[in-house]
C-alpha cells in the first residue's frame, strides 16, 4: 500500500525539479488526471516533455536579423579611416545619380548636352564651355559656336557619337540638334543603359570595399583578431548598404523610363 502511494507522489515531487532544469526550448504537456485505487481523482501522473525545434522560416529570419556592427570610427583610426571609406562609397552613388540625371532622361533640356565632351587639337572640353546651348523649341536644341568656331566640326562629331541618338546639322556657326522622338524602343534602350551603369557602380563599390579590407588586413599586428573582424564586418555592411541604395536608384530610374 505504501508503495502505491509513493508511486502516486513521485510525479508531484518531480514537477518542481522539471521546472528548474527544463530547457527554454522544451515544453512539458501534462497527461489527463486519473483515478487511483481509492477512486479519487489525482493530479497528472506524468509530464510529457517535447523539444521545440526552430523552423526553417524562423532560422532564416534570425539569420537576416544578425547583429549589426556600429564601430566608432575614431577608435580604429590607426587601422583605417572608416569615414573615408564611407565617402568613397557615397561618391560612387552620387556619380550614378548624376549619370542618371544627365544621360538617361526622356525630358529633353539644354542641360541634357552639358556632359558631352568635345575633343579638339587643344584638348578635351565640355560642350557647354565651347558653345552656348539653348532650346529653340521643344523639338530643337541649338548650339551657338561663335565663340569657338574652329571647334564646330569636333562638337558636331561629339554630338553624333554621344550615344543619345542625335543627328546634328551645321548651319554656319550654329549646330541644330533635332530632339529625337521618344519611342518605346528608345525607352527600353535607356533602361538597359541604366542597368549597365548601376552594375558598374556596384563594381566600383566592391573595389572600394576590397581595397579597404586589404588595408585592414595589413594592420593586423598590434590588434586583436576580434577587432580586425569587426572592422571588416563594418566595411561589408557599408558596401551592402550602398549596393541597396544603388538598386533603389535603378528601380526608380527604370520606372521613370518605362512608365
Amino acid at each position: 500500500m505504501a508503495l502505491n502511494h509513493l508511486s502516486l507522489l513521485r510525479p508531484l515531487l518531480c514537477q518542481p525539479l522539471l521546472r528548474h532544469v527544463r530547457s527554454p526550448l522544451t515544453s512539458c504537456i501534462s497527461s489527463r488526471p486519473f483515478l487511483g485505487p481509492d477512486n479519487i481523482q489525482h493530479p497528472a501522473s506524468a509530464a510529457v516533455c517535447i523539444r521545440l525545434y526552430a523552423t526553417k522560416k524562423a532560422k532564416a529570419k534570425a539569420k537576416g536579423q544578425s547583429a549589426k556592427v556600429n564601430i566608432n570610427s575614431a577608435l580604429v583610426e590607426d587601422i583605417i579611416s572608416l569615414d573615408e571609406v564611407k565617402e568613397d562609397m557615397t561618391a560612387v552613388l552620387d556619380s550614378l545619380k548624376d549619370d542618371f540625371t544627365r544621360n538617361l532622361s526622356i525630358r529633353t533640356s539644354p542641360g541634357a548636352l552639358d556632359h558631352i565632351v568635345v575633343t579638339t587639337q587643344d584638348g578635351k572640353f565640355p560642350l557647354k564651355q565651347l558653345g552656348q546651348i539653348s532650346m529653340k523649341s521643344p523639338q530643337l536644341i541649338m548650339v551657338n559656336m561663335s565663340s569657338f568656331p574652329e571647334a564646330t566640326a569636333a562638337a558636331t562629331r561629339a554630338l553624333r557619337e554621344s550615344g543619345m541618338n542625335l543627328n546634328p546639322e551645321v548651319d554656319g556657326m550654329i549646330i541644330k540638334v533635332p530632339v529625337p522622338k521618344v519611342t518605346r524602343e528608345h525607352r527600353e534602350n535607356l533602361a538597359k543603359v541604366a542597368k549597365q551603369l548601376s552594375n558598374k557602380a556596384k563594381d566600383s563599390v566592391r573595389r572600394v570595399r576590397s581595397n579597404a579590407v586589404t588595408q585592414v588586413k595589413k594592420a593586423k599586428e598590434g590588434h586583436s583578431e576580434d577587432t580586425i573582424r569587426l572592422v571588416e564586418k563594418q566595411i561589408q555592411q557599408m558596401a551592402d548598404s550602398t549596393a541597396t541604395d544603388i538598386d533603389k536608384q535603378l528601380a526608380a530610374k527604370t520606372k521613370e523610363l518605362l512608365g
